[in-house]
């Protein structure tokens, strides 16, 4: 085989490690001083400043075709073609200081007919090991035939880019342009902004074929049917999906085609804080060999990792093969999903453990897209948050949200699928008076939902947002079913669900012009 160059690039670094294994990635990564082996046997690595992704540096190229079909707004900021390619160039140039890159070639999507061919270029080795744990790994004949990706990413994130170029808010910029199929990192070393780079790649190529592309997990029970669960950060999304009784096909990002549910990824990128084996074992055994970790504490003579700790970032996380989990279903595809739930974390304390919607109040929710985040709490207990992002994934979403929930009212009108809503937050008060729904009855919830009991079960009507609740479920103690029964103050538990209604109406305005009647029909009654 021929040796393997970045010449068609601009790039004339000789040394390319191309689609190298984990066991050459680790040595690379520990010579060049990237990371540590932690006691588990996983490569833990820091990120630098960012621990997080940066979603106001990112920009997307305001070109023909695409440009019209693109959200643009705060999601999707728009940028000339001229700025990114002064942006590309930067990236090349550091790129071309390097005495070794590394490229990782891979797909996005498990289905061939829809699957992408994307390839990375780093400078640092974990990133790669990490991008060959996210993208589905081509097998050695697959590699030979690979040809030209489809999109290109180059992460030159230890470099800066120049906040005095024109259209730049920061050091960094994360640019992603349709037209050339390529995406540029500057100024963030942080991994996610690769993984979800692809994703913001999908959400745009999917919907233009017909294809949901979907914020989700998703799993599969022994008699074949499948559950999508949509979910926005700590809200139960990836741990929920890990279910030992059932298959997983995914812990993150999915399409739905007409043909079923494919993964779009092939890895998992699990959040760590207060991990632990008693209450996630199948992602605490997940990570070992092969693993990234990102941002954690460890002890320094037994290697032995500190989940609990927020030393460096809230935001722990690790990458790994979706095969470390042991009910894996490989190839990650599977029929189309019998049931659809929208986990929300609801620190109000005021929506239910578990309600059945409608196809319309699908809609609204799922464009709606809201969880409830805890507010600090150095100077005391403060009210919580709502947060709302459409189609539970607003920041790597391209088209306008209705785009996406126009899809899914297709698919659940197609297959009949069921939507609910799972709220996986407080009960019996708020943040700081009520308790957190215990993570035993949520699973009851979700066995009930899988084994079809649910939705046989009697339900009441709630006024405010229409939500059919359910009088029993097995495992779960029925006071904890309508929300009202477990606050002893009722005027305040009124008052606080008006006020929260209140927010999805307000919030639900911007989308207003672009939704059909019946979905503006499923909002809350104020």
């Amino acid at each position: 085989m021929p040796k393997f160059d970045l010449v068609k690039y601009g790039i004339a670094v000789k040394n390319i490690l191309r689609n190298a294994e984990p066991a050459i990635l680790y040595e690379q990564a520990l010579k060049r001083g990237e990371g540590q082996i932690v006691a588990s046997g996983a490569l833990a690595t820091r990120s630098g400043q960012k621990t997080g992704r940066s979603p106001k540096d990112k920009r997307i190229v305001d070109m023909a075709p695409s440009n019209a079909n693109v959200w643009w707004g705060d999601v999707n900021i728009k940028l000339t073609e001229k700025t990114f390619l002064v942006n590309r160039q930067r990236a090349i140039d550091f790129l071309n200081t390097r005495d070794q890159l590394y490229v990782m070639d891979g797909f996005a999507g498990w289905d061939p007919k829809y699957r992408i061919k994307v390839r990375i270029i780093c400078l640092n080795a974990y990133h790669a090991l990490f991008m060959h744990n996210m993208l589905i790994r081509p097998d050695a004949e697959q590699l030979q035939n690979f040809g030209e990706p489809d999109y290109t990413i180059f992460n030159a994130g230890l470099f800066p880019a120049n906040p005095l170029t024109s259209e730049m808010s920061s050091s960094t910029s994360v640019d992603l342009s349709f037209e050339r199929g390529e995406f540029v990192i500057l100024g963030t070393q942080y991994a996610g902004e690769m993984k979800k780079g692809v994703f913001t790649i999908m959400n745009y190529l999917m919907p233009k074929q017909g294809v949901m592309s979907m914020h989700c997990s998703a799993n599969e029970g022994k008699g074949g049917d499948v559950s999508l669960f949509f979910g926005l950060s700590g809200t139960g999304k990836t741990t929920l999906s890990a279910d030992p009784q059932r298959a997983l096909i995914g812990d993150d990002e999915h399409c739905w085609s007409d043909d079923g549910v494919f993964n779009i990824e092939g890895g998992c990128y699990a959040k760590c804080i207060n991990l632990s084996k008693e209450g996630e074992p199948e992602i605490y055994q997940a990570i070992r060999y092969g693993s990234v970790l990102e941002n954690v504490i460890f002890d320094e003579h037994t290697r032995t990792v500190d989940y609990s700790s927020q030393a460096i970032t809230e935001n722990t996380r690790c990458s790994y093969p979706v095969e470390f989990i042991p009910n894996a279903k490989i190839p990650c595809v599977a029929k189309h999903p019998k049931n659809v739930i929208f986990l929300t974390c609801d620190a109000f304390g005021v929506l239910p453990p578990v309600a059945k919607l409608t196809p319309d109040q699908a809609m609204f929710h799922f464009i709606s897209g809201y969880t409830a985040k805890v507010a600090g709490t150095e100077m005391g207990v403060k009210e919580p948050e709502a947060t709302f992002s459409a189609c539970f994934g607003a920041a790597f979403m391209v088209w306008h949200p209705t785009k996406y929930a126009e899809l899914l009212a297709a698919k659940i009108a197609q297959t009949g699928a069921q939507a609910w809503l799972v709220n996986t937050g407080w009960s019996g008060g708020g943040y700081g008076v009520g308790k957190r729904m215990s993570l035993r009855y949520t699973r009851a919830i979700l066995d009930a939902i899988h084994d079809g009991s649910l939705a046989k079960a009697k339900t009441t009507t709630e006024k405010t947002f229409g939500f059919e609740l359910p009088a029993s479920c097995m495992n779960v103690p029925s006071e904890l079913l309508d929300p009202k029964n477990t606050w002893a103050d009722k005027t305040a538990f009124d008052a606080k669900l008006k006020d929260l209604a209140a927010r999805f109406v307000k919030n639900f305005q911007k989308y207003q012009d672009q939704a059909s009647d019946k979905i503006r029909a499923a909002a809350p009654r104020i």
